[in-house]
């Protein structure tokens, strides 16, 4: 007999009277139904790449003064398909720097990350760069938390050149992309009056795991 998921196993104790609260079994089904139909949609997988690297610093600024590179400030939440919080996540992120090069010795532009009580991250560093083998700017990412399956994946920026303008035409270019979620909107900001507010682009990236 073929396994069945949560949702299946749901469905078939509610059908045969085994959950009830007040409700009928029709009543149930529809509300189980209803809830299915509003869950978010996890984040979808993407590659892990050659460049990760264990053992990346807890650290939410990445960009040190006189880095090359526009800055870039990345936030988001780590949350289930129900909008939950996901307690005690683990968000691990690399990038190029802006010349498109990976520090493969050191940890210049890696951090793990561990979101709030709310479950937020945020991270100040700079845009990656192009290189010949991904010639899309992205940023790499490994999810994990107790009791949900861990997630790579990747984000991208609607604003990249590589895109042509038109990420929803152009998404599948190339084969970079796994989806077109994964090309994320970019808010530009002129920056404050002092050199510590400078202009700056920002993504807001949510996590969408899955029960394990």
């Amino acid at each position: 007999m073929a396994k069945l998921n949560r949702r299946q196993s749901l469905e078939l104790c509610i059908s045969r009277g085994l959950l009830f609260g007040g409700l009928s079994q029709q009543n149930l089904l529809s509300a189980w139904q209803a809830a299915e139909s509003t869950a978010l949609k996890p984040t979808p997988a993407e590659v892990l790449g050659p460049f990760y690297r264990k053992g990346a610093p807890q650290q939410n600024l990445l960009r040190a003064p006189g880095d090359a590179g526009f800055p870039l400030k990345v936030t988001g939440r780590v949350l289930n398909s129900r909008a939950q919080l996901v307690e005690a996540a683990t968000v691990e992120l690399w990038h190029a720097d802006h010349h498109g090069r990976y520090d493969t010795r050191g940890y210049k532009y890696r951090a793990r990350l561990s979101p709030d009580d709310k479950g937020f991250y945020s991270v100040d560093t700079v845009m990656p760069g192009h290189y010949a083998d991904r010639p899309a700017q992205h940023i790499h990412y490994l999810i994990t938390a107790p009791g949900h399956k861990s997630l790579i994946t990747q984000a991208y920026f609607a604003t990249d050149p590589f895109f042509e303008g038109n990420p929803d035409k152009n998404w599948k270019k190339n084969g970079i992309a796994e989806s077109k979620e994964l090309i994320l909107p970019v808010r530009l900001y002129e920056g404050g009056a002092t050199a510590a507010d400078p202009p700056r682009a920002e993504i807001t990236f949510d996590i969408i795991l899955e029960r394990a």
